[in-house]
This record gives C-alpha cells, sequence and structure tokens, in this order.
C-alpha cells in the first residue's frame, strides 16, 4: 500500500522520510489490542495506576523536549523557541491530569427528594476512543485529547496528522516505554498510520465507543457524519476567525503587540489565533498604522535560528491556498496595506482593509499571517461584525471599562473570551467553540467529562 505520511521540510520542501500505511491486518491487530487494554486493564485499575502512566508520559516529554521540538520544525515549519513550548505546554497537560484526575473522577452524590439511602454518579471509561488530530501543534494536541482520556479509564487509537508521522512514533514510543514502566499493556495507546478509509473502518466498528477530531470544517463534517450513522459519540475542535476587539486603551502600543502576537504565533497557523481585528474608529487610524509597521516587521526566517518570529508556512498546499485567498481578496476589492512575495514556503505578513460582506475573505479563515482589519463606531457594531461569521471558537476584546468588557464578552457567540490578554492558554481551561467550530471540550475538568460513563448508582 503507498503511503501518504512523508516529513517534508516546509523550509527546503526535501522530503525527509517516508513512513508505510498500516496494513488492514495490522489495523485489526491495534483496535484489538486497544480492546484488550481496555477490558484487561484500563476499566480494572483503580486510577492512580493510569496517572502514573500519564505521570511517566509527563516526564519523557520534558527529558526529550529538544530532540521532539527539532521535529516539529522538521515537520510544520515551527520556529524553534515555540516548538520547545509546545512541548513544555504538552507535558503540563498530561502532569494536570495526574494532579487532578482523581478529583475529577470521585463520585458524586446527589441529595434525594424523597426515599432512603442514597445515589451517586460514578465515573468511568468507554472503552477505545479514536483521536484524529492535526499538523499545527503535534504534541498539544494529542495530549489534550489523550491524556485526561486514559486517566478517564479510555484507551486511544491516535491517527495523526499525514505530515506529522515523525512525531507521530516519538509520542507512540514515550507511551509504550512509559506504559512498560508501570506495567501496563502497549495496547493504553495505539500509534496508527491510517488512510482515511481505513479511518472509516474504525470508526465502524463495534469495539469503538468514541471520535475526537481536531482539524478543517471539511475533516469535521467528514468524521461526525461517520460517526452519526455508527452512533459514536463525537467531539469536534474545528476552524476559526476569532475577533480582536479594540474599544479603548491606555497602552495603544501594548495593544498592538498583543494583536500582533497573537496573529503571528505558530506563523499564523492556530485555530484559535486572532484574524479580524476590530477597531473603534477613534483608535482606527493610529492602530492600524503602528499595526502594520510591527505586523511586519517579523518577516520570515529560518526556523531553526534563534529569535525567528516567523517560520515558513507548513507546506506548498498551505502556501498555495494563502496566496490563492489574498490575490481573491485583492481581486474582489480589499485594500492590501501590507503584502511581500512568498519565497517557497517563507510567506511574509499580509494586511487586508476594506473588507466588506460581499467578498469572500469577510467570512473565510486564512490561516497563515494575513490579517485583516475592520473600523467600528460603536460597541454594537463591533459585536454584530463579530458575531457576523460561522465560525465560533476564541474572542478578544480590549477595553479600559469592566462593565463593557463582561457586557461583550456576554453578546459574542464563542466558546472562549479573553479580555486583555492573548496567548493566555492553560491546561486548566477548557478549550472549544460553538457553531461551524465545533462541539465539546478539551483541557480543564470539562476534558474528562466528554469520554466517561455518568453512572447513576441508587442504593436503597
Amino acid at each position: 500500500m503507498t503511503s501518504h505520511y512523508a516529513v517534508i521540510n516546509p523550509a527546503t520542501g526535501e522530503t525527509l522520510a517516508e513512513y508505510p500505511t498500516i496494513t488492514d491486518a495490522e489495523l485489526q491487530d491495534a483496535i484489538g489490542s486497544a480492546a484488550a487494554a481496555f477490558e484487561g486493564w484500563s476499566r480494572r485499575v483503580p486510577v492512580a495506576d493510569r496517572t502514573a502512566l500519564i505521570a511517566r508520559v509527563a516526564e519523557l516529554h520534558t527529558e526529550r523536549r529538544d530532540e521532539l521540538a527539532e521535529i516539529a520544525v522538521r515537520e510544520m515549519g515551527k520556529p524553534l523557541d515555540q516548538a520547545l513550548g509546545e512541548v513544555d505546554f504538552a507535558a503540563a497537560i498530561y502532569q494536570y491530569y495526574v494532579d487532578n484526575g482523581a478529583d475529577f473522577l470521585a463520585d458524586e452524590p446527589i441529595d434525594l427528594a424523597e426515599g432512603s439511602g442514597s445515589a451517586f454518579i460514578r465515573r468511568g471509561g468507554l472503552g477505545v476512543l479514536l483521536g484524529i488530530m492535526p499538523w499545527n501543534f503535534p504534541y498539544y494536541q494529542v495530549a489534550r485529547f489523550a491524556g485526561p482520556n486514559i486517566v478517564a479509564g479510555n484507551t486511544i487509537l491516535l491517527k495523526h496528522a499525514p505530515q506529522c508521522p515523525e512525531s507521530a512514533a516519538a509520542i507512540a514510543r514515550i507511551f509504550d516505554e512509559a506504559a512498560a514502566s508501570v506495567g501496563a499493556p502497549a495496547g493504553v495507546y495505539v500509534n496508527i498510520f491510517a488512510s482515511n478509509d481505513q479511518i472509516a473502518t474504525v470508526i465502524a466498528d463495534p469495539r469503538l465507543q468514541g471520535v475526537s477530531v481536531t482539524g478543517s470544517e471539511r475533516a469535521g463534517a467528514a468524521v461526525a457524519e461517520l460517526a452519526g450513522k455508527n452512533l459514536k459519540k463525537v467531539v469536534l475542535e474545528l476552524g476559526g476567525s476569532d475577533p480582536f476587539i479594540l474599544l479603548s486603551t491606555d497602552d495603544l502600543d501594548a495593544a498592538v503587540q498583543d494583536a500582533v502576537n497573537a496573529r503571528l504565533d505558530n506563523n499564523g497557523q492556530s485555530c484559535n489565533a486572532a484574524k479580524r481585528f476590530i477597531v473603534i474608529d477613534s483608535l482606527y487610524d493610529s492602530f492600524a498604522s503602528k499595526f502594520v509597521e510591527v505586523f511586519t516587521a517579523a518577516q520570515p526566517a529560518d526556523p531553526m535560528a534563534e529569535g525567528t518570529l516567523l517560520g515558513p508556512l507548513s507546506s506548498a498546499a498551505a502556501t498555495e491556498r494563502l496566496e490563492e485567498q489574498l490575490g481573491r481578496a485583492r481581486t474582489q476589492g480589499a485594500t492590501v496595506l501590507a503584502s511581500g512575495t512568498p519565497s517557497g514556503n517563507f510567506f511574509p505578513p499580509a494586511v487586508l482593509a476594506d473588507v466588506t460582506d460581499a467578498m469572500d475573505a469577510y467570512r473565510e479563515e486564512f490561516f497563515g499571517p494575513v490579517a485583516a482589519l475592520y473600523k467600528v463606531s460603536s460597541e454594537e457594531e463591533a459585536v454584530r461584525l463579530a458575531n457576523d461569521t460561522p465560525f465560533g471558537l476564541g474572542s478578544y476584546v480590549y477595553t479600559t471599562d469592566e462593565e463593557q468588557a463582561l457586557r461583550v464578552a456576554d453578546a459574542i457567540d464563542a466558546g472562549m473570551v479573553w479580555i486583555n490578554l492573548v496567548l493566555g492558554d492553560a491546561a486548566e481551561l477548557p478549550f472549544g467553540g460553538v457553531k461551524r467550530s465545533g462541539s465539546g471540550r478539551e483541557m480543564g475538568r470539562f476534558a474528562m467529562e466528554e469520554f466517561v460513563n455518568k453512572k447513576l448508582i441508587r442504593v436503597a
């Protein structure tokens, strides 16, 4: 079987390694291994045994942070210091569930309205889960799915993005070593280099109990259709076109820097990056001038070099897509305040203005260093514009008025609102969206509520 799993360095275009796609027989073995690990270990052992495994996974991420980070740079072009930060965050997520998992799984008593005896909710794993992961955060995305769900008592089949096989294999080795160190079976976490057709087979398998996918709307819709057809629980973390709303500030330079940071993180390839900058008219001209200056100062450079803020886009396909979108926006009448000429996958920052609802750019997600600026005359107009999108993942509100901040937060259709803060993700904070950005939550306590059986036990 021809494999589509390959490491292609986006900085050079060189194919560094290829990995074979799993055979159908091997896929059945993988499902069987995960199912056997659930029945024979995960559902039988106390939570302390499962957290011991995840504790070792966290330690190994920390011990191998340099190796893991360099893999991410090779696979998808993330600047090295950001890749190191991602590995550290993944380790912190695993450790969070080590520290808190038992409390989250504790029996929850129910006050009876009448009758004697007691009642409580006991949480337990459902069984085998499938995770379909994206390329943009190869370690963090896996951690926020696998960490809480293994602690909860599930076992994992993990299909990583085709361009991330080296990081996928490195994660699998970590889980294998961690499992061996605590006497757990290898089937608690199984990496599968599977094709889309094979994934359909996995979802249909009666041994599978749930699916989590992080990716595009198209991928999410396809997986959700298969999951629904087979009556499987699904969590969807999809795209975003997050608004950054600036209504007032006592430090415009700091607000501009935050806006730039929120757009450039991960080479602009983050679902919850700020992408639409909605600025009150009294601040718009000053903000636009400063934003263009600071944003375009970050020109793409070698992702392995110290201090690089912007590396290459993840692939030739990503570059072609962003070029096409930018060209279409220009053709349809958007003003281009700044842009440059891509060199290979190195894509210079671009800034759009005068985008109207008649243009494709008004509702599309730009997955790269392209920002769109909008001028508004009131809080109400800002909220209306922020909500006029098919997405509803994150949002950012900058204002010196505390009452206004909470009023706007209440009015925004999004799963997350950050007030006077960007890049504040943390293991304890739930992540997820509404509308076409998906459903369900990862991280925080809520991550452990998605794939558990909340079993009622009533005692006379």
